[in-house]
């Protein structure tokens, strides 16, 4: 990939309420899927946690949607984890198993082990990265899908603002201790991230405003996390309500 330029695709839609994002998103999900199962044979994605994916995950599960994607030609990992068990109401394995997975016949997916050792953790999801996308030592794993959420704070993943994740150029997942959470968490890295094929971001209420005005500005050198999502050689999707797009 060395001496191809660098083109950001970005694309923001605003919707009325979170049902109408979730309508949008799964169109566009399903669009990459099936690019990805024709020119590549499997899709690979990597889902985030948080309330922002719910309504996303229950019309996917739904009647009108569950038998709409190749479920079994796609390949589920996390963004990022809490260092709890997967039964922990924290827990964004257990959010996706409960809204998601444990509805629809899903069978390839690679959880993140919270309830282990940290950075043994971490470890141990590089190593099924590496695996899975059959990588050289120095490479990145090209996930098909990410889908991010957005702190208020500007966070993405288990990425926050000043972090020392913001500076990791080697590895594809670390663990850190978030003071600002008082507890551990396991994350892929921005490199990782901004090598995907499409990255898209689900963003509402009025609260992410400020945020989402300073992510969106592509002109201003980024300071925080979800600004700095930036696809090398991909498309990056913002889909917002109308409270996060306008403060009200």
């Amino acid at each position: 990939m060395k001496g191809r330029s660098r083109s950001i695709h970005l694309s923001v839609h605003i919707h009325k309420d979170p049902a109408a994002m979730a309508e949008r998103a799964a169109h566009i999900l399903a669009a990459a899927c099936e690019e990805a199962i024709t020119e590549r044979g499997a899709f690979r994605i990597a889902i985030s946690g948080g309330q922002s994916p719910i309504p996303l995950f229950r019309l996917l599960s739904g009647k009108d949607w569950a038998d709409r994607l190749p479920w079994d030609k796609m390949t589920f990992f996390w963004v990022d984890e809490r260092c709890v068990g997967p039964d922990h109401p924290e827990s964004n394995y257990g959010l996706a198993r409960r809204e998601l997975l444990s509805r629809v016949p899903a069978t390839h997916f690679f959880r993140m082990r919270g309830d282990t050792e940290p950075e043994a953790a971490a470890a141990k999801y590089e190593d099924i990265i590496r695996q899975d996308f059959n990588l050289e030592p120095n490479e990145l794993p090209r996930f098909d899908f990410i889908l991010l959420g957005m702190g208020e704070d500007g966070h993405t993943g288990s990425i926050f603002p000043n972090s020392p994740a913001l500076a990791e150029k080697k590895r594809l997942v670390i663990d850190q201790y978030v003071p600002e959470r008082k507890g551990d968490r396991l994350t892929l890295t921005l490199p990782v991230i901004n090598n995907a094929r499409c990255c898209m971001f689900l963003v509402n209420g009025k609260e992410k405003y400020q945020g989402l005005s300073n992510a969106l500005n592509l002109l201003a050198e980024p300071t925080l996390p979800a600004q700095m999502v930036r696809p090398s050689f991909g498309e990056l999707i913002w889909i917002v309500d109308e409270a996060a797009a306008m403060g009200v």
